[in-house]
C-alpha cells in the first residue's frame, strides 16, 4: 500500500509505504494551537516508511506530555505536516487533513480530553484519556 499527501500549496508531497498503525485525536494545548482552537487528528507511521519531497521547516517545542518534538510544516503555506516525539523516532506522524485519502485516518481514540474546552466537539463512541496513553507501536 502507498499512502501519498502534501501540504496545501503542495511544496510538499510525501509518499508512505506502509499501512497507519494508529489514529489519534488530540486535544492537547499545543495541538489546539496548530489546529486554530480544534483538537488535530494524527495518524502514526513508521518512520523509515516515509519520502518527502520539498522542504519543510522544523518547531521544536514540549508537548504537555513533557516529550521533545519536532513538528514540521509547510514554509510557503504554512501547513502543519508532520510530528515526531525525540523519544520515538521509529514513529511520525502526519496530520490527517494532509492525506490524498483522509478516510484511511480514523481516529481510535481520543486524547488529552481534560485539556479540551467545554465547546470541544468530541465524538462519543470512541474511547476517551484524559492524559498521554501509552506509545503507539
Amino acid at each position: 500500500m502507498e499512502i501519498t499527501g502534501g501540504c496545501l500549496c503542495q511544496a510538499i508531497r510525501y509518499r508512505i509505504a506502509a499501512e497507519p498503525i494508529i489514529a489519534r485525536v488530540c486535544w492537547c494545548r499545543v495541538c489546539q494551537y496548530f489546529a486554530a482552537g480544534s483538537g488535530t487528528v494524527n495518524v502514526a507511521f513508521p518512520s523509515a516508511a516515509l519520502t518527502v519531497e520539498g522542504e519543510t521547516r522544523d518547531f521544536v517545542s514540549v508537548a504537555d506530555s513533557g516529550t521533545v518534538m519536532h513538528r514540521r510544516f509547510c514554509p510557503t503555506c504554512g501547513t502543519p505536516v508532520f510530528s515526531q516525539a525525540e523519544a520515538r523516532p521509529h514513529l511520525i506522524l502526519v496530520r490527517a487533513g494532509t492525506l490524498d485519502d483522509p478516510e484511511i485516518a480514523e481516529p481510535a481514540m481520543t486524547i488529552w480530553t481534560a485539556s479540551a474546552p467545554s465547546w470541544a466537539c468530541i465524538a462519543e463512541h470512541l474511547p476517551k484519556v484524559e492524559r498521554q496513553p501509552p506509545p503507539a507501536g
